[in-house]
């Protein structure tokens, strides 16, 4: 029998308008020129992120296995493992008559309807500052709107749902159960296990400076990997991606789908709270859109995160849609996930 699907009317809307404005044929040239330089810049410094490692200048998030999405309606990160070769000790279960996690892929039950969103919600942060507390300040306030969008949403398919404790490393290393990070250009941001960090030192300020929708898109899609994580999609994906060995080709696969799919719920969440009365502006929203070509395996030479063309088209489907059905990329032929 096909798991139900909560009886919930559908809250939210698909964004409307899909794609910035284009540019002037000399603007066009300004920015090609720009973009040169800052694909020079990711050449020079590729980006690796573990389990939920989220370097601003490209696309490597990876995400650590743990033990054990509605665009508007409620129901409607991802680190490398501290070992290759084998997964991590499970963490304790919830009980066994409270909420579960479903581990289950493409058939996952928050995939299956295709009216299901976040809602509109209104989302008020504070303005960004290229500081160690205005960065804090920005990323807490960011914390409890995805919250807000998220945590219903999961709820309502009975899913354990938890914030993820928030972490503002300011030193040159911190510890996780994932192990040893080095902070540095390739850490601007990782998730492990119920557990995101931001570490102020990574974002690169002095390259992207005052540009928070980069950052806030950048801080979503770490937060996707804790909607993995509670859902059970993530430690469903590890399993596959262990079965299979983590740098074999049906490995790298998994490892791209549940990547790719990190991109698509940033996508939504953007899309959910642009033009919304709040704070995520329209200015925000298409310096996210436009960023996301900036990141990809094209960029960080890797083959676990996707093509720079498919980690944009999957946060812009998420973006433009609100659906998280579209989010599906277990689902997707392997041509869509390369």
């Amino acid at each position: 029998m096909p798991d139900a699907q909560p009886d919930l009317p559908w809250l939210g809307r698909p964004h409307t308008v899909s794609a910035p404005r284009r540019r002037s044929p000399a603007a066009v040239i300004g920015v090609c020129l720009g973009a040169v330089a800052v694909l020079v810049l990711g050449l020079v410094a590729i980006v690796v992120l573990n389990r939920s490692e989220t370097p601003l200048a490209n696309a490597n998030f990876r995400d650590t296995p743990s033990s054990q999405d509605l665009p508007s309606q409620l129901p409607g990160g991802a680190g490398a493992p501290a070992s290759a070769s084998s997964p991590p000790a499970e963490t304790s279960a919830p009980s066994a008559t409270g909420p579960q996690k479903v581990l289950k892929l493409a058939d996952h039950p928050i995939l299956q309807d295709p009216n299901a969103g976040l809602q509109n919600r209104v989302c008020t942060l504070p303005t960004w500052q290229s500081t160690q507390a205005g960065a804090e300040a920005f990323f807490t306030a960011a914390s409890k709107c995805l919250d807000a969008a998220w945590g219903p949403f999961l709820e309502a398919y009975h899913l354990p749902f938890t914030p993820p404790a928030l972490h503002f490393p300011t030193g040159a290393s911190f510890e996780t159960e994932c192990g040893t990070i080095q902070v540095g250009i390739a850490t601007a941001a990782y998730y492990c296990e119920n557990n995101l960090y931001v570490p102020f030192r990574g974002l690169q300020t002095d390259q992207y400076g005052n540009n928070p929708g980069v950052y806030l898109a950048l801080f979503a899609h770490e937060y996707g990997h804790h909607v993995q994580e509670v859902a059970g999609l993530m430690d469903a994906a590890w399993q596959k991606i262990y079965e299979a060995g983590q740098n074999s080709p049906a490995g790298l696969e998994m490892s791209r789908r549940k990547e790719l799919q990190a991109q698509c719920f940033s996508g939504m969440f953007m899309g959910a709270h642009v033009d919304q009365g709040g704070t995520i502006s329209r200015d925000m929203y298409n310096k996210a859109w436009n960023d996301q070509e900036t990141r990809g395996d094209n960029t960080s030479r890797s083959h676990d995160h996707g093509t720079n063309a498919h980690y944009a088209s999957w946060w812009r489907a998420g973006a433009t849609s609100n659906r998280i059905s579209d989010c599906n990329t277990f689902a997707a032929p392997s041509s869509e996930v390369s």
